[in-house]
């Protein structure tokens, strides 16, 4: 499996993922990328200068997969939603 790294951008400061995981594809790293961001959100309330914050998701190459703005996160439409019309 394809290994991906959630870095974190917030203005000029990058804090590297060096570690990584491993995921299926680009897709799941989106899921996790989301529930990455909706956690620190929530556990970094105090900090809403996180919201202007994004991760920056790469591959093993350091090619970037996605970029995922926190407050995107926020926006982003539930994968099954509770309701079917």
């Amino acid at each position: 499996m394809p290994r991906y790294f959630f870095n974190t951008r917030i203005g000029d400061d990058v804090i590297p993922d060096v570690e990584g995981e491993e995921l299926r594809d680009a897709d799941h790293a989106w899921r996790v990328a989301k529930a990455m961001i909706l956690d620190l959100l929530e556990d970094q309330a105090e900090h809403p200068n996180l919201l202007t914050a994004s991760l920056v998701v790469t591959d093993q190459s350091g090619e970037v997969v996605l970029e995922f703005p926190f407050s995107e996160a926020l926006i982003a439409q539930p994968e099954n939603p509770a309701t079917r019309h």
